[in-house]
């Protein structure tokens, strides 16, 4: 599993690399560090890491990519850059002509729900398709409202990155 995480300016990837138990080989923007992690209660864990020992919280944000880590002497949030998170903001920064919408895969997956046909109307951030990847569902909602003018995938069918999932022609009769 790879993440990219970002702690205030600082973004790295970190990989596991091999899990046995409680110990855990990692790599930080491809320094491979031994790690003995274990959870002590609800949000604290202890990490020893090159004989020494760290003791942190970390508390879930409303966001559910952004926790809160405490350590004994610094606070900071760490912002998790998934896939997920890679495609949420691509589609925030994409420019377009504003009549439509795209909906794409992120990854390769397999489709689990559809929840629209062409020709219905949906609003911003309906749930229009659910996808399977790498053992974790997540939902893909509308970017406006509009009318369903494409729908190029049905359940079951497992499907590439950046894949064309759903197009939504934007609704001009709308006012």
């Amino acid at each position: 599993m790879q993440l990219e995480l970002k702690v205030n300016d600082r973004s790295a990837i970190v990989k596991e690399i091999r899990r046995k138990g409680s110990l855990v080989t990692i790599s930080v923007d491809n320094k491979i560090y031994e790690v003995d992690i274990d959870k002590v209660s609800g949000e604290e864990y202890s990490i020893i890491c090159n004989g020494k020992s760290h003791n942190i919280e970390v508390i879930p944000t409303d966001d559910p990519k952004v926790y809160r880590v405490n350590t004994f002497h610094h606070n900071f949030d760490v912002s998790v850059n998934d896939a997920e998170a890679r495609y949420m903001q691509k589609r925030k920064k994409k420019d377009g002509d504003g009549t439509t919408d795209t909906i794409k895969s992120p990854m390769p997956g397999k489709v689990v729900k559809v929840l629209v046909q062409k020709g219905d109307h949906v609003e911003k951030g309906q749930t229009l398709v659910i996808l399977s990847a790498m053992k974790m569902e997540s939902e893909y909602k509308a970017g406006c409202d509009g009318v369903i003018s494409k729908v190029a995938v049905k359940e079951g069918d497992t499907v590439d990155g950046n894949q064309l999932l759903i197009v939504i022609g934007k609704d001009v009769k709308k006012k």
